[in-house]
Parts: structure tokens; sequence; C-alpha cells
């Protein structure tokens, strides 16, 4: 079990090939990762609900930031 117990909101980190990452290290990064920017969204999400911005434009505009996410490496 994980430090933080939460295994079930971990994804199987794949590469473009569809292996799996095995790499332990690299594991802990991304969940490290998935853990900090979960809290980040939480905490802007209650913020925007205690100034009185509705939950459900929160949600569309937090998706419309992931929805720009591009990949920088995709021009190799």
């Amino acid at each position: 079990m994980s430090a933080c117990g939460n295994e079930a909101r971990y994804a199987v980190w794949t590469r473009a090939d569809g292996t799996v990452v095995s790499c332990t290290e690299k594991v802990k990064v991304m969940n490290e990762n998935l853990d900090e920017l979960s809290q980040m969204l939480q905490d802007a999400f209650e913020d925007g609900l205690l100034l009185e911005v509705t939950p459900q434009q929160m949600k569309d505009v937090l998706h419309k930031l992931v929805d720009g996410l591009y990949d920088p490496w995709d021009a190799r």
C-alpha cells in the first residue's frame, strides 16, 4: 500500500507503444504529481465556490485548462 493509500486513483502509466512504465521511481513521481495536482484543483475549486462562482463553471474552466495542454515534444 502506498503512503497515501490512494492506489485506486492512480493510473497504470503507459508508454506510447502501450507498454507499462514499471520503473518504481518514475511511477512514484507520476503519482506524487497526481496527488499535488488533485489538491491544487480541489483548493481552486473550493476558492471559486467561496467567491460565489458556480460549481459547473469552475469545472468547465478547469476542464478547459486540461484541454489546452500540449505536448512540447510532439514535433520530434
